[in-house]
C-alpha cells in the first residue's frame, strides 16, 4: 500500500513538491522543523490557529491530501516525454505504411482530403487505442502501452481537445469559471493566472471580452481563444489535438505558439496551408491509414513567409470591410 503523504515529513516532501510551500503560506504555517509530519504540525497547533483560520484539524489535514493527490497527479502527467501511434490497418483492410512519434514542444499536423480518416486518428489517440478500434492502432506512452492503473492515475488530464464547435452551458462569468478551473488544480496563484489566461484570450481572439462576461455570451472565436489560453495556463493535460480551428475566428499562429512555449504536444488535422508548413512535420492520410511523415523543409519554411504575408492581407482587408469601411482606391487598406 502507498505511504500516506501526510505520515512523510515535510522536509521530504518540500523536495518533492516545492509547491507544499504555498499550501503553508496560504494557512499562515511557519515551518521550524522540517522533520515533522503534516500530522504532527498540525497536532501540535493550538486551539486559536483554528479558530484564526476558520478550520479545524481533520479539515485541515483532508485539504492537505487532497492537495498532495493533486501534485502527484500532476507530476505524473508532466512526467509525460512521448506520444507514439503504432500502425494498424487503413479503411482496405491493409497494413498502415507508417507510425507517428510525437514529443513535447512539437507541432505535428494531419493532413489527407475530407473524409480520408483524420479524426480517426484524433479519436484513437484521445481513446488511448490499444489495438480495440477500427483502425488497429496502438498508443504508447514514453514507448508504453498504459493499462487501466495508469489511465486511472492520469485521471482524465491527460488529453485536451480543442474543436470548432465549442460552447459552453455553464452559468457563469469568464473569471468565474477560470479561478473554479485554477482552484480544481490546486494553483495557489490563482488571481495572477486567471488574469493572465484572459489577457492570452483576448490578444488571441482579437475580440476583446470583459472578465465578468458570462460564458454563455461568448463568442465562436472567443470561446475558442479562451479554451486555447486555459489549456495552456491552467489545464494540466500535456496533450493537444486540435481539429480544423482554421476558420474558428483565433489567431493561429499566436495561439500554436503558446501551447508550444508551454510544452505540449501539439497534433492537428488541418487543411489549412500555413498551419501545415508551421508544424515541424505532417502525417498523410489516405483511404483511412497513416501512409508517410513529411519532415519540414527550409523550402517549406522559406514559403510559409511568402503565404503569411499574404494571409495577413487577407486579415486585413476583412476588418477593414467588417469594421463599415467604403474602399475608394486600390491598395488603400494596407
Amino acid at each position: 500500500m502507498e505511504q500516506k503523504r501526510t505520515d512523510q515529513s515535510i522536509g521530504i516532501l518540500l523536495d518533492k513538491f516545492p509547491m507544499v510551500s504555498d499550501f503553508l503560506a496560504s494557512f499562515n504555517l511557519k515551518l521550524e522543523d522540517d522533520s515533522l509530519t503534516f500530522v504532527e504540525i498540525v497536532t501540535g497547533l493550538p486551539s486559536s490557529f483554528f479558530e484564526d483560520q476558520a478550520t479545524d484539524a481533520q479539515q485541515l489535514l483532508e485539504l492537505f491530501d487532497e492537495f498532495m493527490i493533486g501534485l502527484n497527479e500532476t507530476q505524473i502527467v508532466q512526467s509525460i516525454e512521448s506520444l507514439e501511434v503504432l500502425a494498424g490497418i487503413d479503411k482496405s483492410g491493409k497494413p498502415e505504411k507508417c507510425s507517428i512519434k510525437l514529443i513535447p514542444g512539437e507541432i505535428t499536423c494531419i493532413v489527407g482530403p475530407t473524409g480520408s480518416g483524420k479524426s480517426r486518428l484524433l479519436a484513437d489517440i484521445e481513446w488511448l487505442a490499444n489495438k480495440d478500434t477500427p483502425t488497429g492502432r496502438t498508443v504508447l506512452i514514453n514507448g508504453d502501452s498504459p493499462d487501466d492503473s495508469r489511465i486511472a492515475q492520469m485521471g482524465g488530464k491527460l488529453i485536451a481537445q480543442i474543436t470548432q464547435n465549442m460552447n459552453f452551458v455553464l452559468d457563469m462569468s469568464v473569471i468565474e469559471f477560470l479561478r473554479m478551473h485554477a482552484q480544481s488544480h490546486f494553483m495557489m496563484n490563482v488571481d495572477e493566472v486567471v488574469e493572465e489566461v484572459i489577457k492570452l484570450a483576448n490578444d488571441l481572439s482579437g475580440e476583446p471580452f470583459q472578465p465578468e462576461t458570462p460564458v454563455t455570451f461568448l463568442s465562436g472565436g472567443q470561446s475558442r481563444a479562451l479554451m486555447i489560453a486555459d489549456v495552456a495556463c491552467i489545464g494540466q493535460a500535456p496533450i493537444v489535438l486540435i481539429d480544423e480551428i482554421e476558420n474558428a475566428g483565433v489567431n493561429k499562429k499566436k495561439s500554436l505558439d503558446l501551447l508550444v512555449k508551454k510544452d505540449k504536444i501539439v497534433l492537428m488535422a488541418t487543411h489549412d496551408p500555413l498551419l501545415i508548413l508551421l508544424a515541424d512535420k505532417r502525417v498523410v492520410i489516405k483511404n483511412g491509414g497513416m501512409h508517410k511523415v513529411i519532415e519540414t523543409n527550409p523550402v517549406e519554411r522559406e514559403f510559409y513567409s511568402e503565404l503569411e504575408q499574404l494571409d495577413n492581407k487577407l486579415q486585413l482587408t476583412k476588418d477593414y470591410f467588417r469594421y463599415g469601411n467604403e474602399l475608394k482606391a486600390i491598395g488603400e487598406i494596407y
